[in-house]
């Protein structure tokens, strides 16, 4: 992995040929769907490395044998709705993490993040809280959304993406400097309407075959 300011970028040949078929535009609704939802699945095996873990030991069919089990279960956060296939790959791979939702959107004449929505698990103090959204691109509704979750108490929080656009990278280190941020892919810049170049257009609107 290759780390720029406080975002990592994973670096595996996996991530970079889903990231590929993300980008091309001929790539079909169920297809782009289900490429944010691997993604989201190889993302949670990286996050999740250094979880706190417990001792135990387990019967096998043959004699005891030493385990190890998740000190808590993690909570995965999408900002809907974008990041709700990157979530439902994380459960993928963890399905005893609970879940939770922050409805945010973009104003597109101000850049500026706007909330009609707000689920989120309890016990955020004690959880491995992943905050999930496809783009960082100018950072607004990333920090929203952070600054959400510390203030439900959740302290051990990471944010994790697709792609990231510098100025949203600085924006979000700007915000929230101790909060770890891990990206498949770092793009070049933004364009005058706040989008990724060169990205792969709305995340969300490709999910799920809205315009």
């Amino acid at each position: 992995m290759s780390v720029h300011s406080n975002l990592t970028i994973i670096d595996h040949p996996v991530i970079a040929a889903h990231i590929t078929r993300l980008r091309d535009k001929t790539t079909p609704t169920a297809e782009f769907r289900g490429g944010v939802r691997a993604l989201g699945r190889l993302m949670a095996y990286e996050l999740l490395r250094d979880a706190k873990t417990r001792r135990v030991t387990v019967q096998t069919p043959l004699e005891m044998a030493y385990g190890i089990r998740l000190k808590t279960q993690p909570a995965f956060i999408s900002i809907m709705r974008a990041g709700n296939g990157m979530i439902d790959g994380m459960l993928d791979l963890w399905p005893e993490a609970v879940a939770g939702n922050i409805g945010l959107y973009r104003n597109e004449e101000t850049l500026q993040p706007v909330e009609y929505y707000r689920s989120l698990p309890p016990e955020l103090p004690e959880r491995r809280v992943i905050l999930a959204d496809p783009m960082l691109a100018t950072g607004g509704t990333a920090v929203a959304a952070a600054t959400m979750l510390r203030d439900a108490g959740a302290t051990n929080l990471h944010f994790a993406c697709l792609f990231a656009a510098p100025e949203g990278t600085q924006a979000f280190a700007d915000a929230h400097p101790d909060i770890p941020v891990t990206a498949c892919a770092l793009d070049r810049e933004l364009n005058n309407k706040g989008y990724i170049l060169p990205g792969l257009g709305d995340a969300g609107d490709r999910q799920y075959g809205t315009i």
